[in-house]
């Protein structure tokens, strides 16, 4: 007999498959609400709860009873799972004394496995409960209550607190830090700045340390959150690459004094266009990148200067804005051109913040601070599953951190 499929220690025959698609037409009939799929599974789940039945009581059906405690079958129950072929009536087998416990649909299950797992994909890319209600209907012709959807995300908080407390690796050579802004309501509606932590680790590999939702800012919070951060495992920092955030530089230098602070050149750029006229902004772009793309400290302090003796006139606040600032500014220079980049912007920490957006911003507000938390955590799930390589020319990196810190690595 020739075969096509092999299952587990079983072969299907293929004149099997062959008539039980004599009838097929078209995909419906094959995948349909009624399609041979659907009754298939239907079939075949109910004949392995037989099975599961039979081996509970230790006989088949219509056979002699063989247990002790003379059990037998006591009819059916009927169940309804949702899933991917919709809502699917099963007859779930009973015992007289109620002590069958099935296996491959276990009591009280709804829901086939991986059906909560579609419905929080579609949560992580930011569907309303409405709009999860509407898709799962049009896809699988099943109807989901909100407080189902509600219950099924909701059992991500464990989730949630468990990451948010794992313990972390004890040197992270870079730690990006940035924010984004997103509306609660907390009584009445509020702004809250969600913050995002994201470390290089030993490897170049990007992880994503914690989020925090700040009620307030400041120099208190950011200690609460790097000192955080250290009781989770982290011994030093090389480098901490943020957007000028307030009271975050005294703050990681308060409990990692060792580590460099280096200000976000590119948010410093933007920083300083915000007082420029848009006629005259390619112009000031141009002389301050000469700034940031000099060879030495020196140089670039030199471009400063003559930065600021053609501008000041016009714009004061900038030179004002990167003399202020320069201690924080310029310790990239103490790095070959090559790596740079990976240490003077926050952009591997924008991306990811602007993939966030995209799944907040068809919420006007959120109800609560966890409901917040609930769907960043399942989209920074999402995010981090591309992160699959090393960040760019971190062997040229780390070779150069080996060497400067050598004594910090070695140390630990």
């Amino acid at each position: 007999m020739t075969i096509v499929k092999t299952v587990g220690k079983k072969a299907i025959p293929k004149e099997f498959v062959a008539e039980l698609l004599a009838d097929y037409r078209k995909p419906a009939d094959l995948i349909g609400e009624n399609g041979l799929l659907k009754q298939l599974t239907k079939l075949v789940v109910e004949a392995a709860l037989e099975a599961e039945m039979a081996e509970h009581l230790g006989h088949g059906k219509n056979e002699s009873v063989e247990n002790v405690a003379g059990n037998t079958r006591n009819g059916r129950s009927k169940k309804t799972l949702k899933g991917e072929f919709g809502e699917l009536p099963i007859d779930i087998p009973r015992d007289r004394h109620g002590t069958f416990e099935p296996q491959i649909i276990p009591k009280h299950q709804t829901r086939w496995t991986g059906f909560d797992d579609k419905i929080l994909s579609l949560y992580a890319r930011g569907m309303t409960v409405r709009e999860i209600q509407s898709h799962l209907e049009e896809m699988y012709g099943t109807e989901v209550s909100p407080t189902l959807i509600s219950s099924v995300t909701d059992a991500v908080i464990d989730e949630v607190k468990a990451w948010q407390s794992r313990p972390l690796d004890a040197i992270y050579p870079i730690v990006y830090l940035d924010c984004l802004h997103v509306k609660v309501r907390d009584g009445s509606v509020r702004v809250k700045a969600v913050y995002l932590a994201i470390g290089i680790n030993l490897a170049g590999e990007k992880e994503v340390l914690g989020l925090w939702i700040a009620q307030t800012e400041g120099a208190k919070f950011w200690l609460q959150v790097v000192t955080e951060l250290k009781n989770r495992g982290v011994q030093d920092i090389f480098i901490a690459c943020v957007d000028g955030l307030k009271g975050f530089p005294e703050a990681i230098e308060a409990v990692f004094p060792h580590t460099t602070v280096q200000l976000c050149i590119v948010h410093m750029v933007r920083h300083s266009l915000a007082f420029v006229s848009w006629k005259r902004r390619k112009d000031v772009a141009a002389d301050l990148r000469r700034i940031y793309t000099a060879t030495t400290a020196d140089e670039a302090e030199q471009r400063l200067g003559e930065f600021e003796t053609k501008w000041d006139d016009d714009y004061l606040p900038i030179g004002q804005s990167w003399r202020r600032n320069w201690a924080r500014i310029i310790p990239f220079f103490d790095y070959p051109p090559e790596i740079r980049k990976v240490i003077y912007t926050t952009n591997a920490i924008e991306s990811v913040n602007m993939s966030l957006r995209k799944v907040t911003k068809n919420r006007g507000s959120f109800p609560s601070d966890e409901a917040l938390t609930k769907l960043l955590y399942l989209a920074l799930k999402n995010i981090s599953q591309k992160w699959t390589m090393p960040i760019r020319d971190w062997k040229a990196a780390l070779t150069r951190f080996t060497i400067q810190f050598d004594d910090r690595l070695n140390s630990l």
